[in-house]
């Protein structure tokens, strides 16, 4: 038996704003520029990319600080406003009440 199910992949802006600064710094590096790269990678593996909303930012807010990076945090606040699971492996991410694959 086949079966089709369309999973949605969404990609925090947090997390591309992070690779922007990783990538500006240099301590990231890309085959091109970040404004061809990204993009193109968003199309060609049908990745949406989550925006930051105020509910977001609410719930950030009140995390207990079992992870102190901000750029995690703000995944993890959307994944609980979201109720969407998080693909890490990064060890605190398993403290919050969000689904963690990985």
């Amino acid at each position: 038996m086949i079966s089709n199910i369309d999973n949605e992949v969404l990609l925090s802006i947090g997390s591309l704003w992070e690779i922007a600064i990783k990538y500006g710094i240099g301590k990231l590096s890309l085959s091109r520029t970040f404004s061809e790269f990204i993009p193109e990678q968003l199309l060609i593996n049908e990745i949406d990319v989550l925006p930051i909303s105020l509910p977001h930012l609410a719930t950030y807010t009140e995390l207990p600080f079992y992870h102190r990076d901000p750029f995690d945090r703000l995944i993890i606040a959307q994944a609980m406003v979201e109720d969407i699971p998080v693909v890490s492996r990064d060890r605190p991410f398993q403290e919050y009440s969000i689904d963690v694959i990985w």
